[in-house]
């Protein structure tokens, strides 16, 4: 039995840890990434437990080991995570229907990942479906970026409602990204 809640105690912030140390990018052979999709960031623990004492994450769990996570960014940790500092300033510059982004209440998937084995359950979408119960009333827009290697990222993004934004490439590592959000008011 799969549960999907939120992040409620330390023991939830080091599973996500440990979930994102085996998807790094870094720790996943190329073959997988293409087929399974990776992560890109690796995030401080203190950070993290910042950020999900500051508005929780939405996690899946199988017993008490999480198996997946979606990551909830306020702006104000933005310059906590120096890879995403980048990101932020965009999302500051760019528009959505005539209205500056950053005008509307919005947040930013921090992150997204289920555990090899949990794929093709659902989990994603259920997760992403929890995101906007808990966060709808406070929130218009949910934004996050996705590499447009990362073809399984950017369906299942789609999927659950995501539209593109914005598309940029990162001459710093050679690769290209795309920006999409998910108005919660359509």
């Amino acid at each position: 039995m799969i549960s999907i809640t939120t992040v409620q105690s330390e023991a939830d912030v080091q599973g996500i840890l440990a979930l994102q140390q085996a998807n790094l990018r870094k720790n996943v052979p190329v073959e997988v990434q293409a087929n399974q999709g990776f992560v890109t960031v690796e995030h401080d623990p203190t950070v993290l437990t910042r950020m999900n004492q500051a508005a929780p994450s939405i996690i899946a769990k199988a017993g008490d080991t999480v198996v997946g996570y979606c990551l909830t960014m306020l702006p104000e940790f933005g310059a906590d995570i120096p890879e995403l500092i980048p990101l932020f300033s965009l999302i500051d510059a760019l528009d959505y229907n005539g209205k500056p982004v950053r005008e509307y209440a919005y947040y930013v998937m921090g992150q997204v990942c289920v555990a090899e084995g949990y794929r093709g359950q659902q989990l994603f979408d259920r997760m992403y479906q929890h995101h906007r119960d808990v966060y709808s009333n406070r929130y218009q827009l949910l934004i996050t970026d996705i590499s447009a290697n990362n073809s399984r990222s950017l369906r299942a993004h789609a999927r659950v409602g995501f539209e593109p934004l914005h598309e940029f490439h990162d001459p710093a590592i050679g690769e290209t990204w795309v920006v999409v959000l998910w108005d919660w008011q359509k």
